[in-house]
């Protein structure tokens, strides 16, 4: 894994062995003398992390640590402060910083490589949400109702797999402290049985478990889809690095070294609980938007947008397999007249209820979609005309044969549909192409009287299905 390193120290000879060290593992390396210099590289060239030094001139790594993530542009960016202060309140004063860790020096080659690599993996997760959500924004249809990133809580509910009773209730009471909901497991079997069982914001494991051993727990929970993306924090003892790289690799987030200090354990749980509801966040904010780009806020069908970017494929692929696809293009007759007598709310529960029919008389793997005002498509994969000409025959019967009741002292509403069918070229079809054939077809059922299902024409021969 690759990625652009950005290293701040005031002295040089310290920058060079570095940057010898990070770029024999193929970094992109940075690198900047001083707390100032260091934010305008950040702002400039957005680096994937910075590794920043604490005891500096003019400005230190804290207070430099505090402008990087002030700044929207920098947030995001992790941090990982490289200092000779060994001390627990230093530490915790990084973190509280906004730092994502602290290694303190000399620094172990093998460890800073890890970490490094494992907080690039989470940079890399937040940048794809971050375009994703970019992309919504450039259709219109970002939903940025959710809280900003300086609001995101730091509280959350916290699994704690522990051997030990009087070591997890000392765990308890610590984030208890922070307003955390703890939740507790004496063994790997019930601590996974809990994760999969509930939903849980991080995950703390102890890496030494009766009868098993926590990197196997940590691997099954990075296996599963409910806990693939849950932060997961592993205890071990001083002696116990090895494991501790492996548990990098294995998507571990972040450790702590026994004894535990109860402010770095509040400073590292915070971190990680910051990370996963912003990343929360942005997934679902993106996912909310999405929902706005491709679906019709009235019926909830898909809608012209979705039919479009996905029909060209969809026509491809029934090409490949030697099948047709049949498109129905669906009109309610004089809509505009329910509207008019009855007002526009019955006309909108009109509206859903002829999408509910349509869903209702459809293959769970047909596309039904609203496409605009009192029009509707359904596209039909793997399907002859004579099915589709049934299938439409069948909705439109259905949807004339019973009123729609609305809200109000409103009468229930009959309305009619016409229906246009169109089938795919043997030789070959565009979705434009497809959509016309159906539109002129539809054209034609309102032409000659409603209330009918007319085909648009198959090998130079016209089909129309009597009502």
């Amino acid at each position: 894994m690759s990625a652009r390193v950005l290293i701040v120290d005031d002295l040089p000879t310290n920058l060079k062995v570095l940057e010898a060290k990070l770029l024999a593992e193929y970094f992109d390396v940075l690198t900047a003398g001083g707390g100032q210099e260091a934010l305008d590289i950040a702002a400039k060239e957005l680096p994937d992390i910075v590794l920043l030094d604490v005891m500096m001139p003019e400005m230190d790594g804290f207070e430099a640590c505090r402008r990087l993530k002030a700044e929207p542009k920098t947030a995001h960016i992790p941090v990982v402060m490289v200092t000779a202060l060994s001390d627990i309140h230093d530490r915790v004063t990084g973190l509280e910083a906004g730092a994502d860790d602290f290694l303190t020096k000399p620094v172990d080659d093998i460890a800073l490589l890890a970490r490094i690599k494992s907080l690039v993996r989470l940079k890399m997760v937040i940048d794809e949400w971050h375009r994703r959500e970019q992309t919504c924004d450039q259709l219109g249809v970002l939903d940025d109702d959710r809280p900003l990133p300086d609001e995101v809580k730091t509280t959350g509910k916290v699994l704690v797999i522990e051997k030990s009773t009087l070591r997890a209730n000392k765990i308890r009471e610590v984030l208890e402290e922070e307003q955390n909901t703890v939740v507790s497991a004496a063994t790997s079997a019930e601590g996974f049985s809990l994760g999969m069982e509930d939903e849980f914001d991080l995950i703390i494991v102890s890496l030494q478990l009766d009868g098993a051993d926590g990197l196997r727990l940590c691997s099954q929970y990075r296996s599963h889809e409910t806990t693939r993306q849950t932060p997961i924090l592993l205890i071990c003892e001083p002696e116990e690095k090895e494991a501790l790289l492996k548990g990098f690799e294995l998507g571990v987030n972040d450790y702590l070294i026994r004894p535990i200090d109860g402010n770095e354990l509040k400073a590292r749980a915070r971190t990680q609980l910051r990370h996963k509801h912003f990343h929360d966040r942005l997934r679902d904010n993106y996912q909310r938007s999405l929902s706005l780009a491709l679906t019709d806020s009235l019926t909830g069908l898909h809608n012209r947008r979705y039919v479009t970017a996905h029909l060209e494929s969809m026509i491809r692929q029934s090409l490949e397999k030697g099948k047709s696809l049949a498109l129905l293009m669906i009109d309610i007759d004089f809509f505009k007249k329910v509207n008019d007598t009855h007002g526009h709310g019955a006309g909108d529960e009109v509206l859903r209820g002829v999408a509910e029919r349509i869903k209702r008389n459809f293959r769970e793997f047909d596309l039904p979609a609203r496409i605009g005002g009192e029009e509707f498509v359904v596209v039909m994969p793997d399907s002859r005309l004579d099915v589709a000409v049934s299938v439409a025959e069948r909705l439109r019967s259905k949807i004339a044969e019973t009123p729609f009741v609305v809200s109000g002292d409103v009468e229930p509403i009959a309305v009619t549909v016409s229906i246009g069918v169109a089938l795919t070229k043997a030789s070959g079809d565009s979705a434009d192409d497809l959509m016309n054939r159906a539109d002129e077809a539809l054209y034609e059922a309102k032409g000659s009287g409603r209330d009918r299902v007319v085909t648009a024409p198959v090998e130079g021969v016209k089909q129309l299905a009597a009502v």
